[in-house]
């Protein structure tokens, strides 16, 4: 089964974002994904929720918006309206996590549960059924264009063994540093959706580097 593709809108070139938008628009993506970053939970500033919805007035990909962020469930109800189909919160961030997860589904959105480098997979073993997918951190989240952390092919392969084994149909997301040539490993491992950035933004042709992703199958 080939791979879902989600470029981040975080490494496009914000003076003409609607250009970058309507790129994706006719690409083999399938979601745009949106990473929201505050200065506090993540040492960077992106962009907040005017920009997300700039974005949504332009986009026929769904929204799958990363919220890196101190206190997320303040802003769920402001990013659903902003047009996010999925939201994500970070782990890291959540007190009451399961909490959360209802309230977002009760926004009408999927929930997912992102898990920074230093995460174990198995604190999610008690909710992995009430999130719709694990965003797997494959680099620190906070900055684009880092080096892809090794560990995460043997962190990929034990959150699918939790996923099976419990029942769930919770997706696997892999956000950092991915490109054609660990990719297939990736897939491999079990993941499902792949973030790519400036992989994506920064090649010559970032509409054949989408179907390129898109098009890895496994044997």
């Amino acid at each position: 089964m080939a791979p879902l593709i989600a470029p981040s809108i975080l490494a496009a070139d914000f003076a003409n974002l609607q250009r970058e938008v309507e790129m994706l628009n006719s690409s083999a993506a399938d979601y745009i994904h949106v990473d929201i970053m505050d200065g506090v939970f993540v040492p960077n500033i992106s962009f907040g929720i005017p920009v997300t919805e700039a974005i949504q007035r332009h986009a026929k990909k769904p929204l799958d918006v990363h919220l890196m962020i101190e206190n997320p469930d303040n802003y769920l109800e402001d990013f659903r309206k902003a047009g996010a189909e999925v939201i994500s919160v970070h782990y890291e961030a959540c007190t009451h996590l399961h909490r959360t997860l209802q309230a977002i589904h009760s926004l009408g959105a999927k929930a997912g549960v992102a898990i920074n480098p230093h995460t174990p997979v198995e604190l999610l073993s008690d909710v992995i059924q009430d999130i719709d997918q694990v965003i797997v951190m494959s680099v620190n989240p906070g900055f684009g264009g880092q080096k892809f952390i090794e560990n995460t092919y043997s962190k990929v392969a034990r959150l699918k063994d939790l996923i099976l084994a419990k029942g769930s149909n919770t997706k696997i997301e892999i956000d950092g540093g991915v490109n054609l040539n660990n990719a297939p490993k990736l897939l491999a491992a079990g993941a499902d959706i792949l973030v790519a950035g400036s992989f994506v933004f920064n090649s010559p042709d970032p509409v054949l580097t989408i179907h390129q992703l898109k098009s890895i199958e496994l044997v």
